[in-house]
């Protein structure tokens, strides 16, 4: 029998988190490329990282590209850390907390 260092190989939410803690975060395509996962598995994904307490913010960019997620802070952390500022002109970051009641009120 082979031995075994005690380590589990990493999970393909592992992969996520890494991929998304990256300073310039991931897009949907990124992210279901790199994982093997349509681009409806990566948003649930991400929203069930929401639900374990990580913040995920979604940054659109002015030229009409596709959405950028980030991780700025982890579960378990008690310290919430600000998403910086878009640097690209018109720029325009997208609350992603926001309730669909709450738009639809505006």
């Amino acid at each position: 029998m082979a031995k075994t260092d005690g380590k589990k190989p990493p999970t393909k939410k592992d992969e996520l988190i890494r991929l998304l803690k990256a300073k310039a975060g991931a897009d949907v395509a990124t992210l279901g490329e790199r994982l093997g996962w349509q681009p409806h598995t990566v948003r649930a994904a991400i929203t069930g990282l929401r639900k374990t307490g990580h913040v995920v913010v979604a940054t659109k960019p002015g030229g009409g590209g596709a959405s950028r997620y980030r991780i700025v802070s982890g579960a378990g952390k008690g310290k919430v850390e600000t998403p910086e500022p878009a640097t690209a002109e018109g720029s325009e970051a997208v609350n992603t907390d926001e309730s669909a009641e709450a738009r639809d009120a505006r």
